[in-house]
Formats: C-alpha cells, structure tokens, sequence
C-alpha cells in the first residue's frame, strides 16, 4: 500500500514537472525566436555599420539583449491579439494560445514582463533614444499592426512595415546615439522588402486567411494582382538596396554580391508573377529570408574589408 502511494506521488510530480517544462516551452514559442534572430541579425549589421571597427561591446551586449525582450514581447503580444484568427489556421493552429495550452493571462504577464524589463534595459544601459524608437516599434507592431490594420486594410503589411525594419536602425542608434541618412536606409532596406516577402506567403495561405477573415491583398484584390505587386515591389527593393552604393555608403564589392543576389530575388518573384508555379510563392518567401540576410550580410563585409584594407 505504502509503495503504491509512493509511486502515485512520484507520478504526479513527474506529470507537474512535464507541464512547467511544456509551460516554458510555449512561453519560449510566444517570442517568436525564429523571428527575433532574424531582427537580432539585422540589429548586429546596424551596430557594425554605425562605427569604423569593432562596436563597443557592452553596446552589443546590452542592445541586443534590450531589444530581443522588446522584440520577445511584441511577439507575445501578437499571439494573444491574435489567438481566435490562429486557431483558424492551419499554420498556426498549434501555438500555445490557439490551443489554450497556455492562459491568456500567463502571456500577457509575459508580454508585459519582457517588454518592460527590455526597455528599461535600453533606457539604463545604451540610451534613450534607441529605447524610445525599440519601444515606438513594440506598440507599432503590437497594437498598431496587430490590433487594428491587420484587420483593417490590405496594406496592412505596407503600412505596418515600419515597425518590422526598425531593428538595423535600432542597432545603430545603440551605438552612436544619432539618427542619419545611413541608418534610415538600412529601414528602407528591409521597409521596401516585407510586402514582397510577405505578399508571396499570403498567396500561398490564401484560403487560410479568407477563411480567418484577413484581409489580405491576395483575399481583397486576387492572386493575379498580388502576384503583380510582388512583381513591384522586388523592383522597388532592388532599387532601394542600390542605394547604400550610391550615397557612398558600401563600395564595388557590396555592388557586385548585392546584384548577384538581386538576380536570383527577381527570379522568384517573377515566378511568382508568371504563376505558373504553384510552389513558387513559397519558395520565394523562403528566399527572401535569405535573400535579406545575404544583403546585409554583403554589407557587412564590404564595410569590413574596406576599413581593413585602409
């Protein structure tokens, strides 16, 4: 009998030990820790940019940290404005919150708790300035995009896009404190980028957000004109990531790696455009991720080379 009491106790904290690492887990998911390394990247680039050698470190250190709990929770807050349109949709139809695995209380604290802790990181450590626009991004992204033009407009993306190309910027104001020309066009870089990354990806979930009641561009306006605006906006892109050559910013060897890339962007999203392919939306979306990453990338390097050799 004493066993047997002994094992029911040793199987109910082995069950209550599995639901708070289950719990941790879905709290981890609610960041979106996919996405913030994506915007942890792009933030690094800034950082390096903003200054001739190495970046100080306690800035790195202390403005990735800041802005990846800011990012952390704007992520959060996404999944619980969200969390009725995800349950709709099979791509998201396993988070924490669509399946109420996770109180919608207990990410709210979350939300709350990293994003607070994360701004007053910034103000603490780095600056106001990069803590005020970290903070200006978290409510653009969370209340304004996710509570209001999601839903609202399908120019969502386009008009919502400032807050998602806000990290390069970000990572520049951490380590000079200032604004300018460069910095803003490392937002444009990745402005002018999101609606083609994003577009081709609601082409491909179409049916997932007619049936959520999104209203996205491929759901108002159909597949053919989407698949135009990608089409554009790759253009637009294209240009935009030019730029950084032209003002001076990036030299030849920055030319040379941008346009290879932008060759194999614009072979997507002309596929995407000819649809023919129904897996070219897809393929383009995964791409771009890339595609994003090698540009700043290239930039990275060139600058890097170039002080080197000087």
């Amino acid at each position: 009998m004493r066993n047997a009491t002994i094992e029911q106790g040793e199987l109910l904290a082995d069950e209550s030990m599995a639901a708070v690492t289950w719990q941790w887990r879905d709290l981890i998911t609610l960041c979106k820790p996919r996405v913030v390394i994506v915007m942890l990247a792009c933030a690094l680039v800034g950082m390096a940019l903003a200054t001739p050698g190495i970046p100080p470190l306690a800035s790195v250190v202390y403005g990735l940290v800041g802005i990846a709990l800011c990012a952390g929770g704007a992520a959060a807050y996404n999944h619980v404005l969200d969390r009725r349109l995800d349950a709709m949709m099979v791509r998201t139809s396993r988070r924490p919150l669509a399946t109420q695995r996770l109180p919608t209380h207990y990410a709210l604290l979350w939300a709350t708790g990293l994003s607070v802790v994360g701004f007053a990181l910034l103000l603490w450590q780095v600056n106001a300035l990069t803590a005020w626009l970290t903070l200006a991004s978290l409510v653009g992204y969370a209340l304004i995009y996710t509570a209001f033009l999601k839903r609202a407009t399908p120019q969502n993306i386009v008009i919502g896009g400032v807050a998602g190309a806000a990290p390069p910027l970000l990572g520049w104001t951490a380590v000079t404190g200032q604004l300018g020309a460069e910095p803003l066009l490392l937002l444009l870089i990745v402005f002018a980028w999101t609606p083609p990354h994003f577009w081709a990806l609601a082409i491909h979930k179409r049916d997932e957000y007619a049936k959520a009641g999104v209203p996205m561009l491929p759901v108002t306006h159909g597949d053919a004109f989407t698949r135009l605006q990608v089409w554009l906006y790759g253009w637009l892109t294209v240009a935009v990531t030019l730029m950084p050559f032209v003002i001076g910013m990036s030299g030849m060897l920055y030319l040379v790696g941008v346009t290879a890339l932008n060759v194999r962007f614009m072979f997507w999203n002309w596929k995407v455009w000819r649809g023919h392919d129904e897996q070219a939306p897809i393929n383009a979306f995964w791409f771009s991720i890339r595609y994003i990453l090698g540009v700043f990338g290239v930039l990275l390097f060139d600058h890097y080379a170039v002080n080197w050799v000087m």
